[in-house]
């Protein structure tokens, strides 16, 4: 299976990246070739203009929410450690059987450092260290990859961190930047990336992905897709995970419960209730066991709650911020899958009303969707779709997520 099997529906970004990992091997070749010859005998330099045209050391990849932006990060990374044989006999590298691309897709390649946050932003701290790692020869592989997946997240300050780099690299590193669009990225440092833009992959191909990879029977795959229109990681979780399932199906009720006041308040209660139980979730299954290691690494006997050792409370302090931060952010997302939904669902209604011959993405609700079709006009819908997504924009505003929620339910009931 080959690396770029998994990037889904994206045809024009992957034959760019199989070009550039084609290019980026052959320069490695070449300089090992030189190397080889020995001191005082040049390097051969047989495609050095297609390494030029093809290969570079900073990548943008961009595109909608499950379009596949950091698994088509991995798989060029993936791509660029490969060292298989048949890479001799004119096979492309990317063959997903060797050593360097099943290290990297699995992270464990010592070259390859894949970066993510489950925090509300990357701060200059962190920032600095990747920088630095940037600066170092690969330790054993081919190239020094850095995969940001949440380069929108960087602050402006770690932004600024990250030009230097980006702008003055080590011969042999390459960054992999992903975020949801171009905008979400300093114009300094996107100006000095290859631009690669994702699309929305088709829903049957997500479907196809889902019971090849995933081992989901066709029927739950088609209908996690067709509800997901297309986001990979969101329909994977919908088609393994009851409570995703359960928590989708209560959010489909909603518009159904804003017929008063008392019912919006009570809706948008729920919303944000149910947003903070997988917040807690989070934090019983990962915090306690951070919480623990850092105690034992300090000294502290675990489980015991002693106190502990002297000049170590800054430390104890600075996990418990994070997994404060953490707990907003795991809020927030879960508060705004429950809204992409939500405009889901309003979505088909507005196909229903305008006869628009498309697929309902939440065809097991059609009754309902049909009901507030015929007790409604396009105008209505449209304001509502609009008031979901002003909602989403309060939320990324820091409103507080009650008000937030509440405004949206009476803007929902009044239309």
């Amino acid at each position: 299976m080959a690396v770029w099997d998994d990037v889904v529906g994206q045809d024009r970004v992957t034959e760019q990246l199989a070009a550039a990992a084609r290019d980026a091997d052959a320069l490695v070749t070449a300089e090992h070739a030189g190397a080889g010859h020995g001191a005082g005998r040049p390097e051969p330099e047989p495609s050095a203009d297609r390494v030029a045209s093809q290969m570079t050391h900073a990548w943008l990849f961009t595109g909608p929410p499950g379009s596949g932006r950091s698994t088509a990060a991995r798989a060029f990374a993936a791509a660029l450690q490969c060292v298989s044989p048949d890479r001799a006999l004119g096979g492309a590298p990317g063959c997903g059987f060797c050593d360097g691309c099943h290290t990297t897709l699995v992270g464990t390649h010592a070259d390859v450092e894949i970066v993510r946050t489950d925090l509300l932003s990357i701060g200059v701290k962190e920032t600095r260290d990747l920088v630095r790692r940037s600066s170092l020869s690969p330790a054993g592989g081919r190239w020094q990859v850095i995969v940001l997946e949440d380069a929108d997240r960087l602050t402006e300050g770690a932004g600024n961190v990250l030009l230097k780099a980006v702008e003055e690299p080590a011969p042999r590193t390459v960054w992999l930047l992903c975020a949801p669009s171009v905008e979400d990225v300093l114009p300094t440092i996107r100006s000095r990336c290859r631009h690669l833009s994702l699309r929305t992959p088709p829903v049957g191909a997500v479907a196809d992905v889902l019971v090849r990879r995933d081992g989901i029977e066709p029927e739950a795959a088609d209908r996690a897709a067709r509800a997901t229109q297309g986001h990979i990681g969101r329909a994977r979780r919908l088609a393994t995970d009851e409570r995703a399932r359960a928590r989708r199906a209560a959010v489909l009720k909603l518009p159904l419960r804003v017929d008063d006041i008392g019912g919006c308040l009570k809706a948008a209660q729920e919303l944000i209730d149910a947003a903070g139980e997988d917040a807690k979730q989070v934090a019983e299954e990962v915090d306690t066991k951070e919480t623990e290691e850092l105690r034992a690494a300090l000294g502290a006997a675990a489980g015991t709650g002693g106190r502990l050792p002297r000049g170590t409370a800054g430390a104890m302090k600075e996990l418990q911020d994070k997994q404060k931060r953490r707990s907003t952010r795991t809020q927030r997302d879960s508060l705004d899958l429950a809204l992409v939904d939500l405009t889901g669902f309003y979505r088909d209604v507005l196909a229903l009303q305008m006869g628009a011959p498309v697929p309902l993405a939440n065809d097991e609700v059609r009754d309902s969707i049909h009901r507030i079709a015929t007790a409604s006009t396009p105008e209505r819908t449209l304001r509502r779709i609009e008031a979901v997504i002003a909602c989403r924009e309060a939320l990324d505003r820091n409103v507080a997520p009650l008000l937030a929620v509440e405004a949206m339910t009476a803007a929902l009931r009044a239309g």
